[in-house]
Order: C-alpha cells, then structure tokens, then sequence
C-alpha cells in the first residue's frame, strides 16, 4: 500500500490541492465565485474537448465564452445550450458553409458544465457537496474494489475497469452519499438520486474513455500534473450533475 502512494504521489499531490481549492470555493458560498470557478473548469474542458474531436475554430470559443456570460444573468442556465442548438441549427441552414460537428463540444462539455451552475443555484452548496460525495467515491471505491476482487470485465472501451469494481463503486457511493443527500431531501429520495447519480457518473468516464480511444490520445490534456487534463477529472460529473438535476426535479 506504501509503494502504491509513493509510486503515485504526484497524483496524490495535484488531488489534495484541488480538493483544498474545492474546498474553499464550497467554503465561500458566493454565487459569483462558484460561477467564476466553473467558468475557468469549463474554458479549459472545452478547450481539451475541441482538441478531442480534433475541431478548430476560433469563432466556437467566442460562443462557449458568450453562453457562460449569459449564465451568469439567466435564471435557467441549463435552457441555454438550446438556444445554441436552435442558433447553430439556423445559421448552418442560413450558411451551410461550417463544420456541423461544431456543435459536440457545446453538448460535451458545456451542457454538463451548465447543470453544475444549476445545481449550485436550485438546491445550494450542500447538493454540490453531495455530487462530490458521489462521484468521487464512485471513482475512488470502484478502483480499489476493482484491485482487490475485480475479474470481471466491464467494458471494450475502458478495459481497466471491472464490473466488480463497478458495483462494489456504485453500492458504497450510494450508502455514503444517501448520507449526504440527507441535508438536501428525504432519505428515500436522496437513496434514488445517489444511485443514479453514481449510475450515470459511471458512463461519463466511460463516455470520456470512448472519445479518448476514438481520439488516439491517452489523456484529454496535460493541466493537471498525474491526473491529465480537465476532462479527466470531471467526465463523471458532466454525466452526474444532469442526472441529479432531473432526478431531484422528478422525486423531490
């Protein structure tokens, strides 16, 4: 176990300063730092994203950085990548002259990315708590379960995970996430929107795993020292926070 976190501490290392960092936000409870915070998240995954689906556009930047300008003021933030749907959709048939593909990194990741500021705005730090919570330890137990008992093969995309480790992840983060939900809904309501959350958050990495593949890359970047990229830190959440939004709104 030693060999283990020595063999990987500089992992350890960048985990224990986002988690201060995380922390801190969660500590100052500011709507406008919260936004601010995500805002920096979200440039940089879209950045990794466009790189990704191997898409370069200058004029696509222009519009991520519009749409989460405009989250800050429009009280339904998760509304707005329709309205960049219904946009792009009129101009390619106005224009029919650009890459219809501009469109991915607007659902991945800046769909998901706008249901974090939702989550934050609707139901307060203490939901976003709970999908840290969730996610995390979805991620976290699924490897260590995956190490100790996993034979089973979860899927051609991410060969490394087991379906052991899976199940072991998605049990233990919806024992200790219920826990947490707790703050937020009623035990049986917050039972259900921890196991889909973990559920989902569990085909986000899969999801990141499969564009990774499709792109030949081993990480989505390089920003973050033994971790990679933004997009390997988060792919989760961009299942998880969507899921707990629909999932609150339908049991709560």
């Amino acid at each position: 176990m030693t060999k283990f976190f020595t063999d990987h501490q500089e992992r350890w290392l960048t985990g224990l300063g986002l988690l201060a960092l995380v922390g801190f936000i969660g500590w100052v409870d500011s709507f406008f730092v919260m936004w601010l915070f995500l805002g920096t998240i979200y440039i940089f995954a879209f950045y990794e994203a466009m790189k990704l689906f191997k898409l370069t556009s200058s004029s696509a930047y222009v519009w991520a950085l519009l749409l989460w300008f405009t989250a800050y003021f429009y009280p339904n933030p998760d509304d707005l990548f329709f309205l960049i749907a219904i946009i792009f959709g009129a101009s390619l048939a106005y224009f029919h002259n650009f890459d219809k593909r501009l469109i991915l990194p607007f659902l991945y990741p800046a769909s998901g990315i706008l249901f974090f500021l939702v989550l934050y705005a609707d139901y307060g730090i203490q939901a976003m708590f709970w999908l840290l919570v969730t996610v995390a330890l979805t991620d976290v137990a699924a490897f260590f379960v995956g190490k100790a008992i996993g034979k089973t093969k979860f899927s051609d995309t991410s060969p490394n995970k087991t379906l052991e480790g899976v199940i072991g992840g998605v049990v233990i983060a919806t024992l200790f996430g219920t826990y947490t939900g707790l703050y937020v809904a009623p035990f049986w309501t917050a039972l259900i929107v921890t196991l889909l959350t973990s559920l989902a958050s569990v085909f986000g990495d899969l999801f990141e795993s499969y564009l990774k593949r499709d792109a030949g890359v081993k990480d989505s970047g390089d920003l973050l020292p033994g971790h990679g990229g933004i997009l390997d830190r988060i792919d989760g959440y961009l299942f998880g926070a969507p899921m707990m939004i629909i999932a609150l709104r339908a049991f709560l």
